[in-house]
């Protein structure tokens, strides 16, 4: 492990949640890091305030993909990374959200490591847990959701999602869906068919954590059109299930029962 005046050694490369967007979201351990970068490699969804933090003096390469508008292939991305690792210089990779939630880090662990170069991972919170910490809610819900489950809603050039979708239907498990605007309809339709009921609590969230942020709770059959109408062309996450009510301040009958239950024992 470098020094703590050595926070990256040279040629050794991290790659850096930056959360959300929130600046203050950050862990005092990324900051550190991205002050120590000589040069940082950033998405598209790292927020402004983030970039901010960036040395004037380190160089800034953005290496953005969002739907439909990649600037750069992962492959060279990963030549790129591999370049800088090999000249020596002290590298942050700035990943939206978690490193390892949905970001491509193995592709980018895996060329560098081939050249037997350092490479290791800062955590940062994923944008599942801001879109909660936002509307007061909890993921998890005891007795009502027992699992959280994350998934992509991007898919190849438009082809159909490869979900399972009997096990992301399940009643007692709350939905995180990244990138599913476009998605809305096939998965509304998918887990209505595979027996989770039209009713079921949702909830879409653009641009989460910062000042612009907005949430819309709907329920699962209209979610298509909250999704089009609401979500236009911006960063989207949508949760689904039971656990969403709380963003209403309702609490899901099986909870309220079980409350019932404990006062009169």
């Amino acid at each position: 492990m470098p020094q703590s005046d050595e926070l990256i050694a040279p040629g050794e490369v991290w790659l850096v949640g930056a959360g959300p967007g929130d600046p203050d979201l950050l862990t005092r351990k990324a900051e550190k890091l991205i002050r120590a970068a000589d040069i940082v490699f950033y998405d598209a969804l790292v927020g402004p305030g983030v970039l901010d933090l960036v040395p004037d003096q380190a160089e800034r390469v953005g290496v953005g993909k969002r739907s439909g508008r990649h600037s750069k292939d992962q492959q060279t991305i990963d030549q790129m990374l591999v370049a800088a690792s090999l000249a020596g210089k002290r590298v942050v990779r700035l990943k939206g959200g978690d490193p390892a939630m949905f970001a491509r880090a193995t592709e980018e662990m895996t060329a560098l490591r081939k050249i037997g170069a350092r490479v290791r991972i800062c955590p940062g919170i994923t944008a599942a847990s801001a879109v909660a910490a936002s509307a007061g809610l909890s993921l998890s819900l005891r007795g009502i959701a027992r699992r959280v489950q994350f998934v992509t809603a991007h898919s190849r050039n438009g082809q159909a999602l490869d979900l399972d979708w009997l096990a992301l239907a399940d009643p007692a498990c709350t939905l995180a869906v990244y990138m599913g605007r476009e998605a809305a309809p096939e998965l509304s339709a998918a887990l209505i068919a595979a027996g989770l009921p039209g009713s079921t609590p949702a909830l879409v969230a653009c641009d989460a954590s910062l000042p612009q942020e907005q949430q819309l709770r709907t329920r699962l059959d209209l979610l298509p059109l909250v999704a089009q109408a609401f979500a236009a062309d911006r960063p989207t996450l949508i949760l689904i299930g039971q656990a969403v009510a709380q963003a209403d301040g309702v609490v899901p009958v099986d909870l309220a029962q079980m409350a019932d239950r404990a006062v009169g024992a």
